[in-house]
Protein backbone atom coordinates (compact mmCIF):
# COMPACT_ATOMS: atom_id res chain seq x y z
CA UNK A 1 0.00 0.00 0.00
CA UNK A 2 1.31 3.44 -0.94
CA UNK A 3 1.79 6.06 1.73
CA UNK A 4 0.53 9.61 1.24
CA UNK A 5 4.07 10.83 0.52
CA UNK A 6 4.83 8.13 -2.05
CA UNK A 7 1.42 8.61 -3.66
CA UNK A 8 2.08 12.36 -3.94
CA UNK A 9 5.59 11.73 -5.33
CA UNK A 10 4.13 9.42 -7.98
CA UNK A 11 1.47 12.02 -8.83
CA UNK A 12 4.20 14.65 -9.32
CA UNK A 13 6.13 12.30 -11.57
CA UNK A 14 2.99 11.60 -13.62
CA UNK A 15 2.16 15.31 -13.83
CA UNK A 16 5.60 15.98 -15.33
CA UNK A 17 5.31 13.02 -17.70
CA UNK A 18 1.92 14.14 -19.03
CA UNK A 19 2.23 17.93 -19.17
CA UNK A 20 5.85 19.16 -19.01
CA UNK A 21 7.04 20.59 -22.32
CA UNK A 22 10.39 22.07 -23.38
CA UNK A 23 10.71 24.75 -26.04
CA UNK A 24 10.15 28.49 -26.38
CA UNK A 25 6.96 29.66 -24.71
CA UNK A 26 5.31 32.96 -23.82
CA UNK A 27 3.58 32.71 -20.45
CA UNK A 28 0.36 34.54 -19.46
CA UNK A 29 2.57 36.93 -17.49
CA UNK A 30 4.28 37.90 -20.76
CA UNK A 31 7.55 36.28 -19.69
CA UNK A 32 9.41 33.88 -21.96
CA UNK A 33 10.24 30.43 -20.70
CA UNK A 34 12.01 27.34 -22.02
CA UNK A 35 9.67 25.13 -19.99
CA UNK A 36 5.91 24.94 -19.86
CA UNK A 37 3.33 22.90 -18.00
CA UNK A 38 0.33 22.44 -20.27
CA UNK A 39 -2.50 22.44 -17.75
CA UNK A 40 -4.95 21.16 -20.33
CA UNK A 41 -2.89 17.99 -20.71
CA UNK A 42 -3.17 17.18 -17.02
CA UNK A 43 -6.72 18.47 -16.56
CA UNK A 44 -8.17 16.46 -19.44
CA UNK A 45 -6.64 13.16 -18.33
CA UNK A 46 -9.45 11.65 -16.19
CA UNK A 47 -7.23 9.39 -14.08
CA UNK A 48 -4.83 12.23 -13.32
CA UNK A 49 -7.68 14.68 -12.68
CA UNK A 50 -9.25 12.35 -10.11
CA UNK A 51 -5.93 12.02 -8.28
CA UNK A 52 -5.33 15.79 -8.39
CA UNK A 53 -8.84 16.40 -7.04
CA UNK A 54 -8.17 14.08 -4.12
CA UNK A 55 -4.85 15.70 -3.18
CA UNK A 56 -6.07 19.28 -3.69
CA UNK A 57 -9.14 18.49 -1.55
CA UNK A 58 -6.80 17.57 1.31
CA UNK A 59 -5.46 21.17 1.22
CA UNK A 60 -8.89 22.80 1.48
CA UNK A 61 -9.42 24.24 4.98
CA UNK A 62 -12.32 22.83 6.99
CA UNK A 63 -13.80 26.35 7.36
CA UNK A 64 -14.43 26.50 3.58
CA UNK A 65 -18.08 26.89 2.64
CA UNK A 66 -17.66 27.09 -1.13
CA UNK A 67 -14.98 26.55 -3.77
CA UNK A 68 -14.22 28.88 -6.68
CA UNK A 69 -12.32 28.32 -9.90
CA UNK A 70 -11.36 30.75 -12.66
CA UNK A 71 -12.96 30.05 -16.00
CA UNK A 72 -11.48 27.70 -18.46
CA UNK A 73 -8.16 26.72 -16.92
CA UNK A 74 -9.24 25.60 -13.48
CA UNK A 75 -12.88 24.66 -14.03
CA UNK A 76 -12.22 20.92 -14.31
CA UNK A 77 -9.95 21.02 -11.24
CA UNK A 78 -12.60 22.92 -9.30
CA UNK A 79 -15.16 20.30 -10.30
CA UNK A 80 -12.87 17.47 -9.22
CA UNK A 81 -12.26 19.09 -5.82
CA UNK A 82 -15.96 19.86 -5.44
CA UNK A 83 -16.87 16.22 -6.09
CA UNK A 84 -14.18 15.03 -3.66
CA UNK A 85 -15.22 17.40 -0.84
CA UNK A 86 -18.95 17.77 -1.51
CA UNK A 87 -18.53 21.56 -1.40
CA UNK A 88 -20.40 23.69 -3.93
CA UNK A 89 -18.42 25.47 -6.65
CA UNK A 90 -18.67 28.85 -8.33
CA UNK A 91 -16.90 29.77 -11.55
CA UNK A 92 -15.26 33.15 -12.06
CA UNK A 93 -15.30 34.57 -15.58
CA UNK A 94 -12.55 36.87 -16.82
CA UNK A 95 -15.25 39.36 -17.86
CA UNK A 96 -18.99 39.46 -17.26
CA UNK A 97 -20.79 37.50 -19.93
CA UNK A 98 -22.19 39.79 -22.63
CA UNK A 99 -25.49 37.95 -22.98
CA UNK A 100 -28.12 36.15 -20.91
CA UNK A 101 -27.61 36.90 -17.22
CA UNK A 102 -24.43 38.97 -17.82
CA UNK A 103 -22.81 37.41 -14.76
CA UNK A 104 -19.12 37.31 -13.97
CA UNK A 105 -19.61 34.70 -11.23
CA UNK A 106 -21.55 31.56 -12.18
CA UNK A 107 -23.22 29.49 -9.49
CA UNK A 108 -24.66 30.40 -6.11
CA UNK A 109 -22.58 32.82 -4.07
CA UNK A 110 -23.77 34.37 -0.84
CA UNK A 111 -22.00 37.41 0.63
CA UNK A 112 -19.65 36.38 3.44
CA UNK A 113 -19.17 32.87 2.02
CA UNK A 114 -15.76 31.53 3.04
CA UNK A 115 -14.14 30.59 -0.27
CA UNK A 116 -11.14 28.47 -1.18
CA UNK A 117 -9.95 29.35 -4.67
CA UNK A 118 -8.67 26.47 -6.83
CA UNK A 119 -5.96 27.15 -9.43
CA UNK A 120 -3.93 25.13 -11.89
CA UNK A 121 -0.54 26.79 -12.49
CA UNK A 122 0.68 29.99 -10.81
CA UNK A 123 3.53 32.08 -12.21
CA UNK A 124 3.09 35.66 -10.92
CA UNK A 125 -0.33 35.09 -9.37
CA UNK A 126 -1.98 37.83 -11.45
CA UNK A 127 -4.93 35.76 -12.65
CA UNK A 128 -5.49 34.29 -9.18
CA UNK A 129 -5.52 37.76 -7.64
CA UNK A 130 -7.94 39.01 -10.32
CA UNK A 131 -10.34 36.13 -9.53
CA UNK A 132 -9.98 36.76 -5.79
CA UNK A 133 -10.84 40.42 -6.28
CA UNK A 134 -13.97 39.60 -8.31
CA UNK A 135 -15.09 37.30 -5.49
CA UNK A 136 -14.24 39.86 -2.79
CA UNK A 137 -16.16 42.54 -4.71
CA UNK A 138 -19.17 40.19 -4.54
CA UNK A 139 -18.80 39.98 -0.76
CA UNK A 140 -16.96 36.66 -0.43
CA UNK A 141 -14.20 36.02 2.07
CA UNK A 142 -11.21 34.36 0.36
CA UNK A 143 -9.75 32.15 3.08
CA UNK A 144 -7.29 30.10 0.99
CA UNK A 145 -5.88 29.45 -2.45
CA UNK A 146 -4.77 25.97 -3.46
CA UNK A 147 -2.86 25.36 -6.67
CA UNK A 148 -1.54 22.32 -8.49
CA UNK A 149 1.80 23.89 -9.46
CA UNK A 150 3.72 26.97 -8.38
CA UNK A 151 6.34 27.88 -11.01
CA UNK A 152 8.41 29.71 -8.37
CA UNK A 153 8.37 33.07 -10.17
CA UNK A 154 6.88 35.38 -7.56
CA UNK A 155 3.30 34.13 -7.44
CA UNK A 156 3.42 32.90 -3.87
CA UNK A 157 4.83 36.19 -2.60
CA UNK A 158 2.22 38.22 -4.52
CA UNK A 159 -0.67 36.06 -3.29
CA UNK A 160 0.50 36.08 0.33
CA UNK A 161 1.12 39.83 -0.02
CA UNK A 162 -2.58 40.20 -0.85
CA UNK A 163 -3.42 38.50 2.45
CA UNK A 164 -4.43 35.15 0.98
CA UNK A 165 -3.12 31.95 2.60
CA UNK A 166 -1.58 29.79 -0.13
CA UNK A 167 -0.90 26.07 -0.56
CA UNK A 168 0.69 24.66 -3.71
CA UNK A 169 0.41 20.92 -4.19
CA UNK A 170 3.75 21.06 -6.03
CA UNK A 171 6.51 23.62 -6.45
CA UNK A 172 8.42 23.36 -9.71
CA UNK A 173 11.74 23.07 -7.87
CA UNK A 174 10.46 19.96 -6.08
CA UNK A 175 9.57 18.09 -9.28
CA UNK A 176 11.99 15.83 -11.13
CA UNK A 177 12.39 17.56 -14.49
CA UNK A 178 14.70 16.11 -17.12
Amino acid sequence: MKTGASELHELGRDLVKVSYLKGDFILRSGKRSNRYFDKFLFETDPALLIRLGKHLAALVPKATQRLAAPERGAVLLGGAVSMETGLPLVLVRKEPKGYGTSKQIEGHLTPKDRITLIEDVVTTGGDSLRSAQVLRDAGADIIHLVVVLDRGEGGEENIRGAGIPYSPLFRVQDLELD
